[in-house]
């Protein structure tokens, strides 16, 4: 089977080509350092030429409100027309757990637009949700830092591994389409200020994380189960405690 991965040079799109071709099917890396643009078009044709499913695992290199809008319009657009232009038979999103809970952001009302118009693509189709990487928590306590302090809220959240949510996105490109969501996550519940305060302080961090009620994240003001997933979201294995000893 062909699988075009857009992002494919990326965290999760490097991983998932790699665990894709290592189970006999022809993964393609697709990314503008490839050749192929999905802002412009270029390449596009020629890539999902032959191609079963599409998945796009790629980012906004920007998370300005407008910035991050237009891309995932304007990508996810480009792509899904190439797509009904080739025959592609399914196309796969990552997306984020609580995307829909959390619409106060603008980077997160982007990935909403992203979603709507997968939806409404006539495109057989699965979105994975998958909650905050482990690898994210750095940027998370930088997005949430000013001066020495990182202000964050008291709230739940079920972080999960890279590796993990890789094989995940690969089980459903190669299965059958759900036409839905499908939620993976990590199996450790933590306490948003306290995980990155434990991932802080492993690396010998400075910072002192508060804990603030009305934090925001990225833009949005959270509530205690805002960031977890629904009871029949899939458990990865990796915990965080196992993938922080492997980081040092």
């Amino acid at each position: 089977m062909k699988v075009v991965v857009i992002g494919g040079t990326g965290l999760i799109g490097s991983k998932l080509v790699g665990k894709l071709n290592d189970h006999g099917h022809e993964a393609v890396a697709a990314a503008p350092n490839t050749g192929v643009n999905t802002l412009t078009g270029e390449g596009l044709a020629e890539v999902l030429e032959g191609a079963s499913v599409v998945v796009d695992v790629s980012n906004s290199p920007s998370f300005e409100d407008q910035a991050v809008m237009d891309f995932f319009r304007t990508s996810t657009t480009n792509l899904l027309k190439a797509e009904a232009e080739a025959g592609v038979q399914h196309h796969v999103a990552l997306s984020v757990v609580g995307t829909e809970r959390l619409q106060e952001s603008g980077y997160f009302r982007a990935k909403q637009a992203q979603e709507e118009l997968i939806k409404a693509s006539g495109i057989p189709y699965s979105i994975v949700h998958a909650t905050q990487f482990f690898e994210f928590m750095k940027g998370i306590a930088a997005e949430a830092t000013k001066g020495d302090t990182v202000r964050l809220a008291p709230v739940k959240i079920q972080p999960i591994g890279s590796d993990d949510v890789a094989a995940a996105v690969g089980r459903t490109a190669v299965g059958t389409p759900v036409n839905g969501v499908a939620e993976v996550a990590g199996p450790d519940e933590f306490q948003l200020d306290e995980l990155i305060r434990k991932g802080l302080a492993a690396k010998n961090d400075p910072r002192t994380v508060v804990s603030d009620v009305h934090a925001r994240y990225f833009g949005a003001e959270l509530k205690e189960t805002t960031l977890l997933p629904g009871p029949d979201a899939h458990i990865a294995a990796t915990r965080f405690v196992d993938w922080l000893a492997q980081q040092q």
